[in-house]
């Protein structure tokens, strides 16, 4: 679906001497201006976003239409430049230092590329398995959006730990971003060849297929969770590695030499002058989510102390505004504080592609905090939707646990384990959408239903998987050129 620009203009060459008459003079300014109003930015980006929703809903209707994967040659080069462009419209219109920072990551690694261009590959999909069952999806489905967290008791888990694209749609979806993800991280972080990549991505596969059935037979779904005391071996070692004394993670990274507020570098700019204004946030989002402020409890009394705006940090949402926020902690010592985080919300990935139904999580950050609500059981109570400047921005808590695996210290065999974990704790985020989620029906007997006969469904996921990944490497070479062309440094322009 290559975006194209037709450009009519009618260049009349005259030759004066002298002064030009009042009446020329005010003809050519009218023509300037005119000329001004004829090259806009490309800063509206709906009519794309309609189009593909209007795409999915014929393909997902019958219809005999061509979406971009069919695509090929300089037509798919065109539509991989356009999509990244409206993908990053916002940061690139500011100039974000960011932006480029994130464009440079993406062209360095496959892997990266694959992270941060979830649009890309959802466009693929528009309108796909519309005969599968609903489910609440995380939707940037890969090897590092598992990890631990803190709970709701501020005890670290392990799950799904990114809800940026979280929307209802197919349960097929995860799967298919996951094998991919899983096969792609094995061969950049791993260095293993394709039959392992495979193997890898089938034990992913088995083990949401498995974490379901257990699931639909014990409907444990609800209370779960993953901690250090009962989780397997290999991620039992991820939360050795998380583990840090609050005090040591403060002082090493956050605080200013008296603990009174961040340190200004060039990961964090401190605006402390909007204390005042952030304090207001954080007592809104404590009634919200029901957190009782206390000298006894481990939030403390909520006291803002500071609050800076953090550079650098993420793949996909790498160039969207980010604020970290430090509460005073019950011992008043600068020992146990506590860091809140406020990032930019956007559009889901998956918004307008994935097959019309019922089931709606709302926008941006309302959506995001329905995603984490689902998605995990007694999750991170700072979870939440706060609004700046007329903006929509999701919180959650920072902690010294908050951690994801190093992909590149795993073996063929930690692989294999590494991702039947993570399958099974898709199968219970998935699980849960009829518990906490809006689905109205069991799920978990519904899927176990659509996915026989067994062997053709993991054989068509990884076989999806492939096709995939062999389009995800000529469209990072695509990228790669038209980013050391300059593509991306400003938004398409529309001429009359």
């Amino acid at each position: 679906m290559a975006q194209t620009n037709r450009t009519r203009q009618q260049t009349r060459k005259t030759r004066t001497t002298g002064r030009k008459p009042a009446a020329a003079r005010q003809s050519t300014a009218a023509g300037r201006r005119k000329q001004d109003e004829a090259v806009i930015p490309e800063t509206k980006m709906a009519d794309r976003v309609d189009a593909f929703a209007e795409l999915a809903r014929q393909y997902d209707e019958g219809a005999c239409v061509m979406r971009p994967d069919q695509l090929s040659g300089h037509a798919r080069r065109q539509h991989v430049r356009a999509t990244i462009v409206e993908d990053h419209a916002m940061r690139i219109d500011q100039k974000a230092n960011d932006a480029k920072a994130k464009f440079d990551k993406l062209a360095g690694s496959l892997f990266d590329f694959f992270r941060g261009t979830s649009l890309l590959f959802h466009r693929d999909m528009a309108g796909e398995d519309g005969r599968m069952p609903t489910v609440l999806l995380l939707g940037d489905v890969h090897p590092e959006n598992f990890g631990v967290m803190p709970n709701a008791d501020n005890v670290p888990i392990f799950g799904v730990n990114d809800f940026d694209d979280a929307c209802y749609g197919p349960f097929t979806w995860d799967l298919k971003r996951g094998a991919a993800g899983f096969m792609l991280a094995v061969q950049e972080e791993g260095g293993l060849g394709s039959k392992h990549q495979r193997r890898i991505a089938r034990r992913f596969v088995e083990g949401y297929l498995g974490g379901m059935a257990y699931y639909a037979r014990h409907s444990t779904e609800s209370g779960e969770q993953l901690r250090p005391d009962n989780s397997p071996k290999v991620i039992r070692r991820l939360f050795e590695e998380a583990r840090d004394s609050r005090e040591s993670w403060l002082w090493d990274r956050y605080l200013d030499e008296k603990g009174r507020g961040f340190r200004a570098n060039e990961e964090f700019t401190p605006v402390s002058h909007r204390v005042e204004e952030f304090q207001k946030q954080i007592d809104a989002l404590a009634r919200q989510n029901g957190i009782r402020s206390s000298g006894n409890t481990r939030v403390g009394t909520l006291k803002v102390k500071d609050v800076a705006i953090r550079h650098g940090q993420g793949t996909a949402s790498l160039g969207l505004p980010r604020y970290y926020i430090l509460l005073e902690g019950p011992a008043q010592d600068a020992t146990d504080d506590l860091i809140v985080e406020f990032k930019r919300a956007r559009r889901s990935a998956l918004a307008g592609l994935v097959p019309n139904r019922d089931f709606d999580a709302g926008t941006k950050a309302e959506r995001i905090a329905h995603g984490q609500a689902v998605h995990l059981a007694r999750g991170d109570v700072f979870y939440g939707a706060v609004t700046i400047d007329d903006a929509s921005f999701t919180a959650r808590e920072r902690a010294p646990f908050r951690d994801d695996i190093d992909l590149d210290e795993l073996s063929k065999k930690t692989w294999k384990k590494y991702a039947k974990v993570c399958g099974r704790a898709l199968a219970q985020a998935h699980a849960r959408s009829d518990d906490v989620g809006l689905l109205d029906y069991d799920i978990e007997p519904r899927i176990l239903e659509a996915v026989e006969p067994r062997e053709l469904f993991i054989e068509d996921m990884l076989d999806f998987a492939d096709e995939a990944l062999e389009r995800l490497e000529r469209d990072h070479g695509f990228f790669r050129r038209d980013h050391e062309h300059g593509a991306f440094e400003d938004l398409m322009k529309s001429y009359r």
